[in-house]
């Protein structure tokens, strides 16, 4: 009997990583532009340094592992990476920071685990992790949004930027307006009402819903993960599954509003770093898991486990951690969510013998 070559059925010409990494960097730019009017030029300057960082560790590892340089700085892998650890650090860090950050992101979180596609943790989270667990002073020193700086002063320019975040091309130490976030200001709350908080705080007073400048930037970076999804650069499963784990456990432990308040639900979906880990670091292909099932698992874990360290936790914005832990528990996941061969009625179970 003669055998017939079949090929698969629906086969078609998957997007190159370059591709994909483009327009995760275009969907970022909405959320790029509301940091800089908000908090100045120090957001583009750790994106510049994070990404000279993030290109020249990824050179120079490929020169020493024998790689071609530039067909792996063309996939814009290391880019994607620096911009994203470059938008969550505090606008005008320190130079060293930015650099340490990143370099530890490229070298120890990806390649040494092989370079793209065998990092089990998300490089950008790690080197964020690594900063805030060492330096957590630097990491928590945020610009104040223009709309609340004195009347009279702007955002620092450009040149008054770079002195700081370069102290030593300054004659003089140059400071900048500092003040906590919104999730750093509810979590030091510790006798006032929600209500009164939100009516003496002026990060509450002068925002609409979850703090002055913060509220733009999440709505930003929404619009931005809104695209991505319209591109289907990924699946909506797992920001869906985020965003409403972290809605429904605000909902079901807020109290009304009494001094011991978790926060409400708007200060939780547009609060520090919510929406930007919901559409550009949650979707992460080569750390999440691998099937829809799988994604709404993961994405959901990621929602509680953000909540519950904001809530009782020593952190205000828990993001990175969650994901992190998350990253750890993929395969697991994958595992017990194996998806449906083609041709089969039913996903094989995890503990089923291969045929």
């Amino acid at each position: 009997m003669a055998l017939t070559q079949v090929t698969s059925p629906h086969t078609s010409e998957g997007a190159s990583t370059s591709w994909v990494m483009q327009q995760l960097l275009l969907a970022t730019l909405p959320g790029m532009a509301a940091l800089t009017w908000y908090f100045g030029w120090g957001t583009l300057i750790n994106i510049t340094l994070a990404c000279i960082t993030a290109i020249s560790c990824e050179a120079v590892i490929l020169k020493l592992r024998k790689r071609p340089v530039m067909f792996y700085l063309r996939d814009c892998s290391a880019l994607v990476t620096a911009v994203l650890l470059g938008l969550a650090l505090p606008p005008l860090a320190p130079w060293w920071l930015v650099i340490t950050g990143t370099a530890f992101a490229m070298i120890m979180a990806k390649h040494l685990y092989g370079g793209l596609g065998y990092n089990p943790f998300n490089p950008a989270m790690v080197g964020y992790v690594v900063l805030l667990i060492s330096f957590p002073v630097a990491m928590t020193m945020w610009p104040a949004p223009r709309p609340l700086l004195p009347e009279g002063v702007d955002v620092p320019s450009l040149w008054s930027s770079l002195q700081i975040v370069f102290p030593m091309l300054a004659a003089e130490p140059i400071d900048a307006f500092t003040m906590a976030t919104p999730l750093d200001v509810f979590k030091q709350n510790t006798g006032q009402l929600v209500e009164q908080l939100y009516k003496s705080e002026a990060l509450f007073v002068h925002g609409d819903l979850a703090g002055i400048g913060w509220e733009t930037v999440n709505l930003a970076f929404l619009a931005g993960g809104i695209y991505l999804l319209a591109r289907r650069i990924f699946t909506w499963h797992a920001p869906v599954a985020m965003l409403s784990t972290l809605a429904l456990m605000t909902w079901f432990c807020y109290d009304g509003g009494s001094s011991a308040s978790k926060g409400p639900l708007s200060l939780h979906l547009l609060s520090g770093a919510t929406m930007l880990g919901a559409f550009f670091i949650v979707t992460d292909p080569v750390t999440s898991a691998v099937s829809n099932r799988g994604r709404l698992i993961y994405g959901g874990l990621i929602g509680l486990l953000v909540f519950v360290i904001r809530a009782w936790g020593n952190y205000p914005d828990a993001l990175a951690f969650a994901v992190l832990l998350m990253n750890f528990a993929a395969p697991f996941i994958d595992y017990y969510t194996v998806p449906r061969t083609y041709g089969h009625d039913r996903a094989r179970s995890a503990l089923q013998k291969k045929d």
